[in-house]
């Protein structure tokens, strides 16, 4: 019997062009001069892990040069959590997610980086990131809601069989690349109308990824 989590994606082709078509458009209206800001959504325990720093360097590492990378004490410091307000500034997010096990491809989610990864899902790129396999487009992996009904978690799985090289990644990249990086803009492809392609696409991506 086929394995089904033994994909490459776990989004349908309609649903790839699509949120490629999305990521083209955030690309091709990026300005000049104007910060990226990503914010990496981490639990405390995980900030508080002698890791941290070198999981930040990590997701630096994986992400264009030039990215401004924001967490939680940098964001908010000593101030009051207003993630709403953040969100409408940011361009991006990253979730660390508690691996089920070392290396696992299964992600858990807690209550408050489900509502962040919500509130972004269908704006902007959302990047989950494993220890062995980098980031990972969200809209390429499978998830599922679970308990407490009051206060649901996320489970995500990374498919078995997903590479760097998938398209989605490269467009969540550079949608994300400050202009300027010696790279052109990418042009929208090719049969997409322009209605198409704006961000509101991205919503689609709620059809597989159940937040």
């Amino acid at each position: 019997m086929a394995d089904p989590l033994d994909v490459e994606t776990f989004a349908r082709p309609g649903q790839q062009r699509r949120y490629i078509a999305a990521m083209n458009r955030l690309a091709a209206d990026r300005r000049p001069a104007t910060p990226v800001r990503v914010y990496v959504s981490a639990s405390p325990k995980t900030v508080n892990d002698s890791n941290w720093e070198r999981w930040l360097a990590r997701i630096t590492e994986d992400l264009p040069v030039g990215v401004d990378l924001l967490h939680y004490r940098s964001a908010f410091g000593e101030s009051a959590y207003d993630w709403d307000t953040l969100a409408d500034q940011l361009d991006g997010l990253v979730v660390i997610g508690r691996p089920k096990r070392l290396g696992s491809r299964v992600h858990f989610l807690g209550p408050v980086a489900r509502l962040e990864l919500r509130s972004l899902v269908a704006k902007k790129p959302v990047l989950l990131f494993t220890h062995n396999l980098g980031v990972i487009p969200v809209v390429d992996c499978m998830s599922q809601v679970m308990s407490p009904a009051d206060a649901p978690r996320l489970k995500l799985i990374a498919p078995k069989r997903w590479n760097r090289d998938s398209r989605t990644l490269h467009a969540a990249l550079d949608a994300l690349r400050p202009v300027g990086n010696d790279r052109p803009k990418p042009a929208p492809d090719e049969g997409q109308s322009d209605r198409a392609i704006t961000p509101c696409a991205i919503q689609s991506r709620t059809e597989q990824v159940h937040v």
